[in-house]
């Protein structure tokens, strides 16, 4: 072997020493990097399963929390002081003589200071039983039926109370399909201000709301479907969205499913909380017409050139009632309605539901078909 073989394998024999050297330290900063990070990833994952991300870099102590839990829970801080429990009780003779008594709940929320109350009509309907009403803060006052109204299951109650907390109403015409919302309410009657979370499922539904009796139905229309959960004692509790805002009154559920409840949209009782504040009564407006929703199916069977819209029609008694505000205006028997002001009727927008939205007094231009041409009337609505 000559002499500059011999150096080569030296030189070689060297770098393999020099780079083996280089490996162990890099080894060696790996398993240090990997423990420390180890140890940092344990603290945040401690923090985090908290709901919380805790970071402390040298540079003071920071907290982030979980968005949307804390936005729940601050909105349950904000609307339970206004959201109360309703309970009746009533009494009835025996078949044998002996008096029995019948208690059932119910929910509301205060949305005056001095106690005025909304509920559904339903959780106030027997006339003869004694209402009590239990506040966020235990306290018990009697209650007293102020008003109420069938169309859209809704009544009011008062207490003898001042500089109660009240409910913060927002505008359920802006709701969007998938938006959460929150439910609180006096479940299955014992469990007070339970809450419980979901999105709105559906928008402008009709329904026919029932007792567990079927004694007594109710149409229902433009409610909002929710899949939070509505149970018994829910009734007449406020639906909120994630603004603490009051966007719905819980009104009902569907027995056949899971999960599928419905509220009265707040927009559409905004009108009666004013009356009732001041006159004591619930007034609503009137158009004074008599008139049959047109389908698909009844467009076909008499040859109708739209298939939405309301005809107006009363067989035996007149569409159009005399002296009437439709009757001033110049409605006449036959014509279809085919909008309120912006709003078309449809299957999920009668007549009677888009009156909701106004006052008597007001008035409301109607889009209406006549000898197949359409035209344009203005109505002043009148006072039920």
């Amino acid at each position: 072997m000559d002499q500059s073989s011999s150096s080569k394998i030296s030189a070689k024999n060297s770098d393999n020493e020099n780079e083996h050297a280089v490996l162990k330290k890099k080894a060696a900063f790996l398993i240090i990097a990997s423990f420390a990070m180890g140890i940092l990833g344990g603290i945040l994952g401690s923090n985090i399963s908290n709901g919380n991300i805790n970071t402390n870099f040298g540079g003071g102590n920071k907290t982030y929390k979980v968005t949307e839990q804390s936005a729940v829970i601050d909105v349950v801080k904000k609307v339970s002081p206004a959201v109360v429990s309703i309970t009746s009780e009533s009494s009835t003779l025996g078949f044998f003589g002996q008096v029995q008594r019948t208690k059932s709940s119910g929910t509301g929320f205060i949305v005056d200071p001095n106690g005025l109350i909304v509920t559904n009509k339903h959780v106030v309907a027997d006339q003869n039983a004694k209402y009590s009403v239990f506040t966020s803060d235990g306290k018990e006052y009697k209650a007293e039926i102020k008003a109420q109204d069938s169309l859209t299951d809704l009544a009011f109650i008062k207490i003898d109370a001042k500089g109660l907390p009240v409910a913060d109403l927002g505008n359920s015409d802006d709701l969007q399909v998938g938006q959460s919302v929150i439910a609180i309410g006096n479940a299955l009657g014992q469990y007070q201000n339970t809450v419980t979370t979901g999105v709105v499922s559906g928008i402008g539904r009709a329904i026919e709301a029932g007792d567990s009796t079927g004694g007594s139905a109710e149409n229902l229309e433009n409610v909002i479907q929710t899949d939070a959960a509505i149970n018994p004692g829910n009734s007449g509790g406020p639906l909120v969205n994630i603004g603490g805002q009051v966007i719905g009154i819980n009104t009902a559920v569907d027995q056949q499913g899971q999960l599928i409840g419905f509220a009265i949209p707040i927009s559409m009782i905004k009108k009666q909380i004013d009356s009732v504040k001041i006159s004591g009564k619930i007034e609503r407006p009137i158009l004074g017409i008599r008139y049959i929703p047109i389908t698909k199916e009844f467009a076909a069977r008499n040859n109708l050139k739209t298939e939405k819209g309301a005809l107006v029609y009363g067989g035996s008694d007149p569409g159009v009632l005399p002296g009437s505000p439709a009757a001033k205006a110049g409605i006449k028997d036959g014509d279809i309605i085919l909008k309120m002001g912006n709003d078309e009727l449809n299957q999920n927008h009668s007549v009677t539901g888009l009156l909701q939205k106004y006052s008597p007094g007001d008035k409301v231009t109607l889009t209406i078909l006549r000898d197949s041409k359409e035209q344009k009337i203005d109505v002043t609505l009148g006072k039920n």
